[in-house]
């Protein structure tokens, strides 16, 4: 038996159009061939066309996506679903203009040292195939957060926070509760007591007034998100942090 901790990085430029990150989850070792990454896709980003000698399986884990092989029509891709792509053919897979994705990536990787080759980039036009799914106006209910206790709430603040590559947040509270959303990057975020998880770009947070905040992690790539505090009368956000 083997634990690995999450080890993600910035999906190389020339391979994606838009921001991308991968995390390796599985390797090739020993006699096994398989490879199996977790790719994320930030809104409107993917992959150039490119094609695999022994094809590939995608498993479609959160937000939703398109696929599209070379001659057939962009297909629309949810949490569930799973697409199979067969050696040699030519291929191209990302985020929803409007949301983004995430997916499992399993591949047998060749004997013989072949890879994965890549081909062009997906323009914009090609990406929305002339706006299949595209809606003049797309609601998406991102968290729908009741104020334990309820608040008076007399104005908003907003606040645009980046923490460079590896900078921990540390153990922290604030005086009010606080929204946020991951607009670059990815943070390890945990409130004390409960499991923690990875944030990226369009995952959205909670931080109940009063609550100590065990993590707030910046990972390799480091972190931007927009932080909104709400706040009474003549307040002022305070952070302090327990020793």
């Amino acid at each position: 038996m083997r634990i690995s901790r999450a080890a993600v990085t910035v999906a190389p430029a020339e391979w994606f159009t838009g921001d991308a990150w991968i995390e390796p989850i599985v390797a090739p070792d020993g006699r096994s061939r398989t490879q199996v990454d977790s790719v994320r896709f930030a809104p409107g980003a993917r992959t150039v066309w490119h094609r695999h000698p022994l094809g590939q399986t995608l498993v479609v884990t959160a937000g939703s996506g398109r696929v599209q092989r070379r001659g057939g029509p962009v297909e629309n891709v949810g949490a569930g679903d799973t697409v199979h792509i067969d050696a040699g053919e030519w291929h191209w897979h990302g985020a929803a203009p409007a949301a983004p994705m995430t997916h499992l990536a399993i591949e047998e990787i060749a004997a013989d040292g072949s890879g994965t080759e890549a081909g062009g980039p997906v323009g914009d036009a090609e990406y929305l195939d002339g706006g299949a799914d595209v809606l003049p106006i797309d609601r998406v209910i991102l968290l729908d957060q009741a104020l334990t206790p309820a608040r008076a709430t007399e104005r908003v603040e907003i606040r645009r926070i980046t923490l460079a590559p590896g900078v921990e947040g540390g153990l922290h509270v604030h005086n009010g509760p606080v929204f946020g959303s991951i607009e670059t990057g990815s943070v390890v975020y945990g409130i004390e007591g409960e499991p923690e998880s990875v944030l990226r770009p369009g995952d959205t947070f909670y931080e109940p007034e009063g609550v100590r905040i065990a993590r707030f992690d910046a990972l390799a790539e480091g972190v931007t998100f927009l932080g909104y505090f709400l706040l009474d009368h003549g307040e002022v956000p305070e952070i302090t942090f327990p020793a």
